[in-house]
């Protein structure tokens, strides 16, 4: 590697860094110090002294500029420029969110996620790659976060990625981190050489704090200041001492973040200056000029423009508006006229405005807010400055800083206005979801549009239902509602799906089943609007209808993916593994938990749990439930209390533990009386833990209730599940088993129709009909064993040995398969079913490269050599 003073053992670490990228083990690394300590010297001489050999690395560089924040994705473009022909070979869906975001094609916004899965394909090019990304606390927003994803999903790629700052931003804290901070003094001496006198080589040394560009320009910090500030106050100096025209062109070039000499020039003819003068800066040792014009140092381009008077900014940015051509840059046109507005002004208002709509559009949620901010400065009317403050404080919501929106919605100008108070009360309902943040977003969104109301009075009383333990604290919410909700007509889905929801608090469950009904049948008819699909599902759960559940989940995972909506997709991913689950396809409801946990890491959102204590359950694995349990209260309190006593009920039926099934599952049947949502499926579980203890008092009780839903929700479900429970109570019941069987076999619900044939099996043992026992316990104990559900393969297994037939083994987990994570799991799956290693990188936010490295430490595990040996395993 190139020679640098002082920094050798600094640029060892970069080297070993250049040597596991190009060995398959990429990895990031943050160089942070202050302004001139060297950062872009190490890196720079890193990059010159990469390993030599073939293939050759593409180095590939991006640099931030303090001027340039307020444009989505510009520093990613910048990176990605070199390689952006290579989209064509992406997904489909990968290509069209760059060409998005990069303004190269329409089409929908894309989530920085999957533009950041974009980018990981887009560096797989065969051959290792250093990324140099200075100046990197500038970049833009967008930038970042796409940046950050890809930096820590590159441990599999020939990816080095160096990120260069002043200080860390927090998207940049959890990267490994190289300070750099000024050298040591005998390096200081070797920097300076010989021509300096000893006397003035050791003040220099002492107040320079090390800094080598301070010391190269022979500056001494000030006592009270530090070598940052006596570098930029020597720019400065510099900059004053120049004739008026170079200064004057040097800071039209201090305005112009992108480097273009001919938008330059242009503009220096706007205002009247000679392109000529840059060439005394650059003699000066202040510019450099190439295909693009630099700065020798961010500090000179700083000092260059804050030199200047107010007047001489506006002048300078006035040239550049007139020189950029308004139909290929219109964004930088609008931000260089804004800047060069004194008082307000209508036209650039709506220019800027129109810029935050292109700037959405492309997913720039927060470049959208920051030119909607500027319009609403710029905007004469009191109406218009209101509507674009209020736009840009919900797209900063949307978009993740909250601190910034309630900034906005906190303004005096705004007090009294009833948009702004729902944008408080809906940031702090987003931080803390509990039940005084929900009451004031309900208090706030009484006195908005109706539209808006309505969804806002859905997102809370969705909460309620978890957030507030007391049900009269629900039903007291959900009645004020109901009071402050304006019918809206026509009704959209969303609509009967509040008035479905307070229906369920308010009123007895039977009562409440017509509105659920229109409801789930308004999403199967019109689910465009994706946001509460998973409200829908778990609607039709309740209700017992399969087919509904199977259509509405599949259709949100479907819609979910297609946009890139990577908050919803783990709720999609979970309540989809419920329909799995009861369907009999426990596999698959596997795999999608563990997609909904890779998604969960990706997007920061919080795990739930139900789908998987559920599956654990219904797989009798108590210690993993009681685990899941655990970690469930840890992360949300009781939020999922009753899915756990749910699983809890399923799994002790299984076992044949009847007693501790009954316990968990009146505790259910209690809290329901109380006026608790809950799930509804506990009650079959009830009723049979209720006879086998003895309690038939309970029992009835329990049947009477899930009779009287059946009579108003005649679903085939409803229907067996209504039929089993009553041959359960019945001094007559086979007619109500052969009913119940015969019911569940229209259905998609197999895991249950299993256990009606279980049940039947049972009883007809006890009758001493053992003949036809056996082939019901036969049929039931193959599907437990297909399924995976081994706490009721084994129940059967126990009942066809006192019918004098012995079951084969439930199948133990093959060797070596325990030992794989979660996710190794997942990718064995799907690899299993025949997916390829680009379309499992798709499901799970990693790169082809990632995904064949985890199948190699599977093979290893498992003892196996391919993907045909996979095919012939079960996970």
């Amino acid at each position: 590697m190139a020679e640098l003073v002082g920094r050798q053992a600094e640029l060892r670490r970069l080297e070993q860094l250049a040597r596991d990228a190009e060995g398959g083990l990429g990895a990031a690394l943050v160089v942070a110090g202050d302004a001139g300590v060297g950062k872009s010297a190490l890196v720079g001489a890193a990059g010159q002294g990469l390993p030599q050999g073939l293939p050759e690395w593409l180095i590939l560089r991006a640099r931030g500029a303090e001027f340039e924040q307020e444009f989505a994705y510009a520093a990613l473009q910048q990176l990605c420029a070199p390689v952006l022909e290579r989209r064509q070979e992406l997904p489909e869906p990968q290509r069209v969110a760059l060409e998005v975001v990069f303004g190269m094609g329409a089409g929908p916004s894309p989530s920085p996620l999957l533009v950041g899965l974009a980018v990981l394909g887009l560096l797989d090019v065969g051959r290792p790659v250093w990324c140099e990304l200075d100046d990197a606390q500038w970049f833009d927003a967008e930038s970042r976060r796409v940046l950050t994803f890809v930096a820590r999903r590159i441990a599999a790629e020939r990816v080095a990625m160096l990120f260069v700052v002043r200080e860390v931003p927090a998207e940049y804290a959890e990267l490994p981190l190289l300070a750099l901070s000024g050298l040591a003094e005998g390096d200081a001496r070797r920097l300076l050489g010989a021509t300096v006198e000893a006397e003035l080589a050791d003040r220099l040394i002492a107040e320079a704090n090390g800094n080598p560009l301070a010391l190269e320009l022979g500056l001494s910090a000030d006592p009270l200041g530090s070598a940052p500030d006596a570098l930029e106050r020597e720019f400065v100096r510099r900059m004053s001492a120049l004739p008026a025209d170079v200064r004057s062109i040097v800071m039209l070039a201090a305005a112009e973040p992108l480097g273009d000499l001919g938008l330059l020039r242009r503009a220096a003819k706007v205002a009247g200056l000679d392109a000529a003068s840059l060439e005394r800066a650059e003699d000066d040792g202040l510019l450099v000029r190439g295909p693009r014009l630099a700065f020798r140092h961010p500090l000179v381009r700083s000092a260059a423009y804050r030199s200047a008077t107010p007047q001489e900014r506006r002048d300078a940015h006035a040239a550049l508006a007139v020189a950029t051509d308004a139909s290929r840059d219109p964004d930088r046109r609008a931000w260089h006229r804004a800047l060069a507005v004194v008082e307000t002004d209508e036209d650039v208002a709506a220019e800027l405005a129109a810029s935050a709509g292109r700037a959405r559009g492309r997913g720039g949620l927060l470049a959208a807010a920051t030119f909607l901010q500027k319009a609403a400065e710029l905007s004469p009317g009191i109406d218009e400055r209101t509507d674009r403050l209020l736009g840009a404080a919900e797209l900063l919501l949307q978009g993740g800083d909250a601190a910034r929106a309630e900034e906005i919605v906190q303004r005096r100008d705004l007090a009294g206005n009833a948009r702004a108070r729902l944008l408080s009360a809906q940031i702090d309902f987003h931080r803390t979801r509990n039940a005084e943040s929900t009451i004031a977003m309900v208090d706030a969104a009484a006195e908005v549009e109706v539209d808006e109301a309505r969804a806002r009075f859905l997102e809370a009383v969705a909460t309620a239902v978890f957030a507030m333990p007391d049900p009269e604290d629900q039903r007291q919410l959900a009645q004020r509602i109901r009071t402050l909700a304006s019918d809206r007509v026509p009704a959209r889905p969303v609509d009967l799906l509040l008035d479905a929801m307070l229906d369920q608090i308010l009123l007895p469950s039977v009562q409440a089943v017509p509105a659920m009904q229109a409801a789930v049948r308004a999403y199967q008819q019109d689910s465009s609007d994706f946001w509460y699909l998973d409200l829908a599902s778990m609607m039709a759960l309740d209700l017992w209808d399969a087919d509904a559940m199977d259509e509405l989940s599949a259709r949100h995972v479907e819609v979910a993916r297609a946009e890139g909506a990577l908050t919803v997709l783990p709720q999609a991913l979970r309540v989809r593994a419920m329909a799995d689950l009861v369907a009999g396809r426990f596999v698959a409801a596997d795999e999608r938990a563990e997609e909904a946990l890779a998604v969960d890491a990706v997007a920061g959102t919080v795990s739930l749990a139900y789908a998987e204590q559920s599956l654990a359950g219904w797989r009798g694995e108590e210690a993993q439930l009681t685990e899941l349990a655990r970690l469930s209260h840890e992360r949300i309190g009781r939020l999922e209390d009753g899915v756990y006593r749910y699983a809890s009920a399923v799994l002790h039926n299984g076992s044949g533990d009847y007693r501790a099934a009954y316990d968990v599952a009146r505790t259910s049947w209690d809290e329901h009386r109380r006026g608790v949502r809950m799930v509804w499926q506990t009650m079959p579980e009830l009723v049979e833990a209720a006879v086998r203890v003895g309690n038939a008092e309970e029992a009835v009780e329990a049947v009477e209730w899930i009779g009287s839903i059946a009579r108003v929700s005649a679903t085939p479900w409803m229907r067996a599940a209504h039929a089993l429970a009553r041959a359960m109570i019945d001094a007559e019941p086979e007619k109500l088993y052969r009913q119940a069987i015969d019911e569940y076999a229209a259905t998609p619900v197999k895991a249950l129709h299993a256990r009606a044939r279980l049940a039947y099996g049972e009883w007809l043992r006890r009758e001493g009909r053992r003949a036809e026992a056996r082939s019901e316990l036969r049929a039931a104990h193959a599907a437990f064993v297909a399924f995976g559900a081994r706490g009721y393969a084994d129940r059967s297994a126990r009942e066809l040995l006192a019918t004098g037939e012995t079951a084969r083994r439930t199948a133990d987990p093959e060797a070596g398969e325990s030992s794989l994570t979660g996710q190794e799991r997942l990718i064995a799956a799907k690899v299993a079913g025949g997916a390829t290693s680009k379309e499992v990188a798709e499901l799970l936010f990693l790169s082809p490269r990632t995904i064949d490295t985890h199948l190699r430490n599977i093979y290893r595990k498992l003892g196996i050599t391919s993907r045909r040996h996979l095919r012939n395993r079960t996970f």
